[in-house]
């Protein structure tokens, strides 16, 4: 049996063809476990850690980081061959006592799985120009927090006697993205692990001194299209050459919706959920569609129907370090208010991190884009393909407002429906937003009236 073993990029989600190495784990000459993750990769839809379905040293990486590649295009080549004689010396050729997995054959029983510490230099803080920060708002407005079970990734400088920092491969990223050297700052999370508010907090204090590389004046700069970028761009255009806009906007006093969050942030269902008004809003949409099914829905034109779907699909526009991504909440209609809130919980902190799968952005039938967490009153949002409608939720604000013949200072806020004319006319369109705004006028109301 031949010793060098190459590994082909695999299909890691439906339809994908393609994908970009972003960065390599290990190096030539590193000895990898089966299962050990050795790469990063970046799809038109996420970004993905791949294991190694060998056991071997590491002889060759074919394809060098950045460069975007076909699915089936070798990327590595690994000798098995020391590996297999290092097992027999250690088992007495008895096997590797391995156990079956979906990539190669598993760890080890016996012991965890292991990530080679990657021996590299830091990232000068220099690295990148000032106007590359990138967004790291998420439009589900997720708490800012780090869970203690994800793998985390440990790194050794080269000028480190032995000494290493932890941080999860997405916070590594976005230190770079950020020209922060990781090496440099102190970890605040669990076991002395770099955040990314530690990372956050880094390039705060970078911005608010001289800027890390100005360009001069009159540059220019160019950013490869690809990734998530690439993919939101191509949809964005299928959507608006494609699909017949309507917007239609509504100002609503959600004063009532305000009080009734402070509320559920006492009861015990909610005490470890975070709850922001975006939950309502959620909450209203659910109640809206299942008056209303028509409003999500998709237009088929080969077959020439529209299909009802009667079940939602809840995708959530979140803002990451790697673009706009859609993740969705499945079948988010048959969900409690607290479950609600804790998969917009778990959605929006994975989708912080870098850790949203395929899976969690297909097959969406209705979107929320909650641009008022960017302190913006509203705009006009483009509907995802495949659906037929998206709202755009705008900035909470303080504002004067007639209620019971007075002028007050109320709760007010502003919804934005786009929606597909070929399948929402005006009325059902206005019905819709007029529905849901009752609701975060008065929630209590509305969910007294179902009982």
């Amino acid at each position: 049996m031949a010793s060098l073993k190459q590994f082909k990029l695999p299909d890691v989600g439906e339809g994908l063809t393609e994908a970009e190495v972003v960065r390599w784990l290990v190096n030539v000459g590193d000895r990898v476990e089966q299962n050990q993750t050795i790469v990063e990769i970046e799809t038109a839809k996420a970004l993905v850690e791949l294991p190694s379905p060998f056991a071997g040293v590491v002889s060759e990486l074919l394809i060098p980081e950045g460069t975007t590649i076909d699915v089936g295009t070798p990327i590595i080549i690994i000798d098995v061959a020391a590996d297999a004689e290092s097992q027999l010396a250690t088992t007495g050729g008895t096997g590797s006592g391995r156990t079956a997995n979906l990539v190669g054959y598993g760890p080890r029983a016996d012991s965890p799985v292991r990530r080679r510490p990657r021996q590299a230099p830091p990232v000068a803080a220099t690295s990148r120009p000032a106007q590359s920060w990138p967004s790291v708002s998420a439009a589900a407005a997720a708490p800012n927090g780090q869970s203690n079970t994800d793998v985390v990734d440990l790194a050794t400088d080269d000028g480190d006697a032995g000494g290493g920092v932890l941080a999860k491969p997405p916070v590594r990223k976005l230190a770079r993205d950020l020209g922060i050297d990781v090496q440099t700052l102190q970890g605040t999370g669990p076991e002395g692990a770099i955040t990314r508010s530690d990372v956050e907090a880094a390039a705060d204090t970078s911005r608010a001194g001289a800027p890390l590389r100005p360009l001069p004046r009159g540059g220019e700069e160019r950013i490869a299209i690809r990734g998530v970028r690439k993919a939101t761009a191509q949809a964005m255009v299928e959507s608006v050459f494609t699909v017949p806009h309507v917007t239609e906007f509504t100002t609503v006093d959600v004063t009532r919706s305000m009080r009734a969050v402070v509320r559920l942030r006492e009861l015990p269902e909610f005490v470890d959920v975070k709850v922001t008004p975006l939950l309502l809003v959620a909450k209203a949409i659910l109640l809206g569609l299942e008056r209303y099914p028509m409003v999500n829905s998709t237009w088929d034109e080969p077959n020439g129907e529209i299909v009802v779907k009667h079940y939602v699909n809840l995708g959530i526009a979140a803002a990451t370090p790697r673009g706009l991504v859609v993740p969705n909440i499945k079948n988010a209609e048959a969900l409690s208010l607290a479950q609600l809130a804790r998969s917009i919980n778990v959605l929006a902190l994975t989708a912080r991190e870098g850790r949203t799968s395929v899976s969690d952005m297909q097959r969406g039938t209705f979107t929320i884009t909650n641009v008022g967490v960017f302190g913006i009153d509203t705009g006009t949002p483009i509907i995802n393909p495949g659906e037929a409608a998206i709202l755009a939720f705008g900035a909470i604000r303080e504002q004067p407002w007639v209620h019971r013949g007075k002028v007050k200072p109320r709760s007010v806020t502003t919804l934005a429906l786009s929606f597909d004319h070929r399948i929402v006319d005006g009325e059902l369109g206005s019905r819709f937003l007029r529905d849901v705004s009752m609701f975060l006028e008065d929630p209590a109301s509305s969910l007294l009236a179902r009982l």
